[in-house]
């Protein structure tokens, strides 16, 4: 029996800065019957309180505990790995924020790690400064692989291809923390306190949300309200346990 749901962000309750059709009801639904869920997000650009007041700005009833993020995700990776570590962070406050919450001191003087998340503002020289460091030795990891992200105008590059292009620079590919990668789901399911027989993931990517989904034994999910097509599922090998025209479907069938 389903009892929690993770609900990817962008592209299933929200295209840019507006919410898509029926995603209001169905979380208003789920915090009115109790049922545990977190809006589960690669995004790493502002923090889980930052989230929550953009999605309340546009009706949901949401609150920072019941956001997650790669950001989070990757803050939580560190401090495992590392406690005290160092960073060269090239990202938005919702990344840097939780690594110093973590412990993790910023700086571009020999650190142990650089951190590369999301930004609608990537510049050269801080690519340049992390690529020199990456091939100095520091370990090199980045907050999620999405290459693209969903926005009111269309997409727009996201970690991924920024990633790319310090990998390619240097010839050492990044850690990546957030979906797929199962740490970051893992991490949700303690936060929830449930198995991951228990839960559906819902996304609008086949290659970050159902599969991430997949791989860590949870029910899937597919909207068509963001990334992916019906035609986009032909070229995967797998497939989610449903697909749906949008979130507000999903009712139905669970």
């Amino acid at each position: 029996m389903i009892i929690a749901h993770l609900l990817d962000m962008d592209g299933v309750l929200v295209r840019g800065s507006q919410p898509i059709e029926g995603s209001v009801d169905y979380v208003a639904g789920l915090v009115a019957e109790g049922r545990p869920f977190q809006i589960f997000t690669n995004n790493s650009r502002f923090t889980p309180e930052d989230h929550a007041e953009r999605l309340k700005a546009v009706g949901f009833p949401v609150s920072p505990e019941h956001v997650y993020t790669s950001a989070l995700a990757t803050a939580r990776f560190v401090n495992l790995q590392r406690p005290g570590a160092s960073a060269y962070v090239i990202g938005d406050h919702g990344l840097v924020d939780p690594l110093r919450r973590a412990g993790c001191r910023i700086t571009e003087f020999s650190p142990d790690f650089v951190i590369l998340g999301d930004t609608t503002s990537y510049h050269y020289e801080q690519i340049a400064t992390g690529a020199e460091l990456v091939a100095r030795g520091a370990w090199f990891l980045a907050t999620n692989p999405d290459v693209t992200g969903p926005t009111e105008r269309g997409f727009h590059p996201a970690c991924g291809a920024a990633a790319a292009l310090i990998e390619k620079a240097t010839g050492r590919q990044p850690y990546f923390v957030g979906k797929p990668n199962p740490f970051m789901m893992r991490s949700a399911l303690e936060r929830l306190g449930v198995s991951a027989a228990d839960t559906v993931m819902v996304g609008d990517r086949m290659d970050t949300d159902v599969i991430a989904g997949l791989e860590s034994g949870m029910k899937t999910a597919l909207v068509l309200t963001g990334v992916s097509t019906r035609a986009d599922m032909e070229r995967f090998p797998f497939r989610p346990d449903h697909v749906i025209e949008r979130l507000a479907d999903l009712g139905q069938i669970l």
